[in-house]
């Protein structure tokens, strides 16, 4: 297979976009579903450890049912009517049923997957490296969306995607392994330390804990050397559209801002450029 796509330039690039389409059009359940399935989860425990009588649900919801339908007349969505980015264009954003507009976001998520993953046959050959890049890339995706959302990074994502870092960098495929769990370390306690600090001085939180574990998965994956970039840019990136917010919207300092999208961000420049970048400004710097 790694010959094939070797000797054909344009069937890889071909494969990762398809791919990544059709990955979209799954993620765009997640995005949807996983923070209802954690509420849920969390009304259950709660009614346990209170000792009350749980909800009955009439049918509880996975990632894989009920089947997906549409949220204004209740009909299920056909196979045909799901190919991704293509059925909204052919049906013109409505329902095929009930005529109901299609959130334009549904497309965007798909597409942007598409062009993600695609990018990335740009950086890296087929090879271990850029099945880990993709598995990223997709994780800080969903990340992304869950985070603007409910201003929640659930563990369900961001502690397998630390261990996955660890394991892809097994055989130093981006960093070395001691350097990997350094940087899983570091992120987790930089980002703790500065909660507690600002917490301490403000007597308010600052950011959630899920922040911490965002930033270790990316130390897990890129090594504690790209910490200071990842940080720097986030919180630049961070601060510039918390600004355009407030003037632009009459959005107050009070309202929090998910920090999670912009260390994704952060995270995903820094794997592609982060090396170009960290050269650059030491060579500017005259410390290269």
């Amino acid at each position: 297979m790694l010959d094939i796509f070797n000797q054909v330039d344009w069937l890889l690039p071909l494969c990762l976009f398809s791919l990544g389409l059709v990955v979209g059009s799954f993620f765009n359940v997640v995005i949807y579903r996983l923070p209802l399935m954690m509420e849920s989860r969390w009304r259950r425990d709660c009614c346990e450890l209170l000792e009350l009588e749980q909800e009955k649900d009439a049918a509880r919801l996975t990632l894989a049912t009920p089947n997906s339908h549409c949220p204004h007349c209740g009909t299920g969505i056909k196979p045909w009517h799901n190919i991704p980015v293509l059925s909204y264009l052919l049906l013109r954003g409505k329902c095929a049923t009930c005529g109901a507009g299609i959130s334009l976001r549904y497309p965007a998520v798909e597409l942007a997957t598409g062009l993600l993953t695609l990018s990335l046959a740009c950086f890296f050959p087929p090879s271990v490296a850029l099945l880990g890049a993709i598995t990223f890339t997709w994780a800080l995706l969903v990340l992304t969306m869950i985070d603007l959302d409910h201003k929640l990074l659930p563990d369900d994502i961001t502690l397998p995607l630390l261990w996955l870092g660890l394991l892809f960098n097994l055989g130093d495929t981006y960093v070395s392994l001691a350097d990997a769990v350094i940087g899983a370390m570091l992120g987790y306690l930089v980002l703790w330390s500065v909660y507690w600090l600002f917490k301490l001085l403000t007597g308010k939180d600052g950011m959630g804990y899920g922040d911490f574990k965002l930033l270790a998965a990316l130390g897990a994956w890129l090594g504690w050397q790209a910490l200071p970039l990842i940080i720097l840019l986030s919180s630049l990136v961070g601060a510039v559209c918390g600004i355009a917010l407030m003037l632009l919207r009459g959005r107050g300092r009070e309202v929090p801002i998910p920090f999670g999208p912009y260390l994704a961000a952060a995270g995903w420049i820094s794997l592609i450029w982060g090396d170009a970048i960290t050269s650059r400004y030491l060579g500017a710097a005259g410390l290269n």
